[in-house]
Parts: structure tokens; C-alpha cells; sequence
């Protein structure tokens, strides 16, 4: 199991995060009981910069869910389409090359499902396996690399691509003023990120697969997710998750190195999901890693923010493009979400 490309596609609009915390002040203004309480959240979020699907002075005119759930999948098949397309032509492969597609999204529905609407698009076979996956939120990246390795597993003369879309500024609620929606309206961005993976007897390259694992920690839904209503999506955004993190990451993470006699220090580069700094501040301290060990993905996050499931994935790309391990050394990709979860995928260059 090989993963042979990946490559990121954002939206056009790009903004500074003052000129996104000056456009959300003045919708709220009158609704906040101390109007600097949205610029101190916004600049704790550690963003400097984001894309996003719409301009800024169009999130107040939208109508409600449907109009922007509309617009959601309009714009994720373009994007989609322009990611998957990407991580294709960088390992010279094309559409019809590949067996399955795998979507994850947690930002908006569509039936049929993006990767349908995918078919009439690109190229791909008839024959096309589609597997679409809803709700596991930002550890869909890490889950999706797992689930599509367990398919080029089954089949390796055979290549599968994961494409994660997700347009989070679209789930803003502007009646919303509560501390989890402006968190939210701070750290999240838009884009979407593509990866190609192959079963053993195809002709790519690339760090394989060694091993992925899941685990759910009981009891602990009210953490992270959504709450849906007739405006759509509302985050729930627990204080919890960095205390999640720093009391199960570091023993999940020895435990599945131990199956393969490895140990923290064996892990040459650390592949982790961009979920803010009070999540990569607790993943570092899970992990007792030094300060500089996830730089690529605090890079990530401020020059793009949380992209929920496409962050690892943006990650993963960072790596594979400038940050190759060396021959024989070892990386370990991780990413948590709702469920409470993580996913972890030990690779080797």
C-alpha cells in the first residue's frame, strides 16, 4: 500500500484574518457584549490567512440552509475536481486509471453524492467503486487514507484516490454569538485535498503504508460535531478536546508503534491534523515532542486554517512535496474528530 501524490485546491477569495475578523465585527457588533471578544478569539486561533468559497460581504445575504448547501455542492465538484486532478497528473496517472473513489466531507450533503457528480466531470470508469462517508469530521482525513489503504490492500494491482472537500465558512451562523460559533469563525477554512493511493503491484512510489489503527473513546460524543437545524450547521466545539487529546494520544500512539517494536523516537516526521494551537499545543505535549516537531502543521494552519478532514491531508501534501523522509525512515499520520476518535497510519519513506 503505497500512497503515490497528494494535492491541495482552495477558492479563490483569500483573506487576512483581520480583514475576516473586521468583516464578522460588523455584523455582530450590537450583538456582542464586548466587541473586542471576537478580535482576542480570532487572534488565539493562530490564522494568519484563508481561503473562502464566497466574498466576505456575501455570508450575511444568505438565504439559509438550502441556498448555502446549494452552493456547497456546486463548488465541491469544482473543487474536487480540480484536487483529484492534480494528485493524478503528479503521478502521471489518469482518471480512468483508478478503481475507487473515496469522498469525505462534514461541511454539507448531496444526493446523489459529490463523487457521483464526479463521474460526469473526469473520466473515470463506469465501473468506478463509490464510497462516500459523512459525519467523522476532521479525523476523516486520517480515516479515509486508512479505509482506501484497506482497499488497495485487497486489491494491489489496483489504484484508489480519497478526496476530501470542506467549505467550513459556509456553516458560520451569523444570529450566532455564542463562544463555539466565533472559535469557529476563526479557525476554520476552505479547500480541498486529494490523495492517490496504490496497491503493491502497480508501478508507483511513494512512503507505504505499514499500519493504521482507530480508536473510539466511549462516552464522549458532546465533544465535538454538529448540531443541525433549520439554519443548518452548528458547531459543537467542547473545551474538552485538548484534555482528550493530552490523556489518550501519547498511549494510543505507543501502543501502536509497540505492535510494530518501534517507539516514539523511530518516528522521524510527525503528520498531524492542523486543529488549532490548543490541539497541536496537547498533541506535543501528548507526544512529548520537541517545539518544532509539528511545524508543518502550524504552517498549515496559518496560512490556511482548519480545513476539518482536508487538513492532515494538506499536511500530508507539505511532506511529500518538501518534506520527504529519508530512505527507510518513518512518519506518522494522525488526525481526531467526533466521536470522540483519532486515526493513526504509520508510514515508511
Amino acid at each position: 500500500m503505497i500512497i503515490a501524490s497528494a494535492a491541495t485546491a482552495f477558492p479563490a477569495n483569500n483573506y487576512s484574518q483581520s480583514e475576516i475578523t473586521q468583516a464578522l465585527e460588523s455584523v455582530w457588533k450590537d450583538k456582542l457584549e464586548n466587541p473586542r471578544s471576537l478580535t482576542r478569539l480570532h487572534r488565539r486561533c493562530g490564522v494568519e490567512r484563508r481561503n473562502l468559497v464566497l466574498g466576505l460581504a456575501e455570508y450575511n445575504r444568505l438565504s439559509g440552509f438550502g441556498e448555502s448547501n446549494a452552493i456547497w455542492t456546486e463548488a465541491a465538484v469544482n473543487l474536487g475536481s480540480q484536487a483529484v486532478s492534480r494528485a493524478l497528473k503528479r503521478v502521471d496517472l489518469e482518471p480512468g486509471d483508478v478503481s475507487a473513489l473515496f469522498f469525505t466531507s462534514v461541511t454539507g450533503v448531496a444526493s446523489p453524492s459529490i463523487d457521483a457528480r464526479l463521474m460526469n466531470r473526469l473520466a473515470f470508469p463506469s465501473n468506478l467503486k463509490r464510497i462516500p462517508m459523512f459525519g467523522l469530521g476532521c479525523v476523516a482525513g486520517a480515516a479515509g487514507i486508512a479505509r482506501a489503504a484497506d482497499y488497495v490492500r485487497a486489491y494491489p494491482d489496483q489504484t484508489a484516490v480519497l478526496l476530501s472537500v470542506e467549505l467550513c465558512s459556509l456553516t458560520w451562523q451569523m444570529a450566532d454569538v455564542s463562544t463555539a460559533n466565533l472559535i469557529s469563525s476563526g479557525l476554520f477554512g476552505d479547500g480541498a485535498a486529494a490523495v492517490v493511493l496504490a496497491g503493491a503491484e502497480t508501478s508507483c512510489s511513494g512512503p507505504r503504508i505499514i499500519d493504521t489503527c482507530s480508536v473510539f473513546y466511549r462516552d464522549t460524543e458532546d465533544a465535538m460535531g454538529w448540531d443541525f437545524s433549520a439554519t443548518g450547521f452548528r458547531i459543537v466545539l467542547s473545551p474538552s478536546v485538548p484534555i482528550l487529546i493530552k490523556e489518550n494520544l501519547g498511549n494510543d500512539v505507543d501502543m501502536f508503534l509497540a505492535k510494530h517494536r518501534l517507539t516514539r523516537k523511530d518516528v522521524g516526521s510527525w503528520i498531524l491534523h492542523s486543529g488549532g494551537p490548543r490541539v497541536l499545543e496537547a498533541a506535543t505535549a501528548a507526544l512529548d515532542l520537541p517545539e518544532d516537531a509539528l511545524e508543518a502543521s502550524w504552517s498549515s494552519l496559518r496560512r490556511i486554517g482548519n480545513l476539518s478532514s482536508a487538513s492532515v491531508l494538506a499536511v500530508l501534501e507539505e511532506n511529500l512535496e518538501r518534506r520527504r523522509g529519508e530512505p527507510a525512515s518513518y512518519s506518522l499520520l494522525a488526525a481526531m474528530g467526533p466521536g470522540f476518535c483519532s486515526e493513526l497510519v504509520l508510514l515508511r519513506w
